[in-house]
């Protein structure tokens, strides 16, 4: 899953605090979730006019639909929609990914979209439209359907210079927080992705997670605090690998979504 959602800057660079000591001293060699087998996902964006938002609401329920048919036949693994909370002058109002374990099963599906009824709707000619195609080998998620979700993605540029071998940083940073929110049953799941087709910087990054409910956001923004309170030494850590410049975050309530 990937959007230009990404966390705060702040929020990253706290993760770095993982890397040390439970209070200060250096980074540690934390291992962090161990990678999986790839997973590759397609991301629609869309800025659908404000009067014609209830009919792109039935062109999302006839896609859920076939979302859920994919998951069930096997050709994908998860899916979801979304609509963008924090709105910005020509960017995304509403929003919608699927994710399969190979670029084949995911082009299948695509395929099957575009060449069903009602592809080429008025609501939908009406919209401004951009994709992303990401893949991530860092990700986690409870199976199952759920409709309390917010979608927090942050997309941060990498630094000129940085190096992060085999994302060892990267894993026992963000990658560790998100785990242990999941392990908690505060985000129903996450995952670190970069693009397979790029229209962005070689080397982007987006960090993806779905919080259960609005308190998983407190409990998120509350495990960064304590990072950033109780390990303030190792924020430089995580902040040699990305440019906060770059940086941009989106926040979306998700209308539903499904994990296998």
């Amino acid at each position: 899953m990937s959007k230009q959602l990404v966390l705060a800057g702040l929020v990253l660079l706290a993760c770095s605090a993982s890397l040390t000591a439970a209070k200060g001293g250096t980074p540690t060699a934390q291992a962090g979730p161990a990678e999986r087998a790839p997973v590759y996902t397609y991301v629609s964006e869309w800025t659908v006019p404000r009067a014609m938002w209830a009919d792109f609401k039935k062109e999302d329920d006839a896609d859920v639909e076939a979302m859920k048919k994919g998951v069930a036949d096997g050709t994908l693994m998860s899916f979801g929609t979304f609509a963008v909370l924090n709105h910005q002058e020509g960017e995304a109002t509403h929003g919608s990914w699927f994710s399969a374990t190979s670029m084949a099963n995911l082009m299948k599906f695509l395929e099957g979209l575009r060449n069903a009824p009602g592809a080429t709707s008025p609501v939908l000619a009406a919209s401004k439209h951009w994709d992303y195609i990401v893949s991530s080998t860092i990700h986690n998620g409870h199976s199952g359907t759920f409709t309390n979700g917010y979608l927090r993605v942050g997309r941060w540029p990498a630094k000129a210079g940085s190096n992060d071998p085999d994302g060892k940083i990267l894993k026992a940073t963000i990658a560790t927080i998100l785990e242990k929110l999941l392990a908690d049953g505060a985000v129903h799941s996450y995952s670190i992705d970069e693009e397979t087709i790029h229209s962005e910087d070689p080397g982007t990054m987006f960090v993806v997670f779905v919080a259960n409910g609005a308190e998983g956001l407190d409990k998120f923004n509350a495990a960064i605090d304590d990072l950033r309170k109780n390990n303030p030494t190792a924020l430089a850590a995580y902040g040699t690998l990305i440019d906060a410049h770059g940086h941009r975050d989106t926040l979306a309530r998700v209308n539903t979504m499904t994990n296998k």
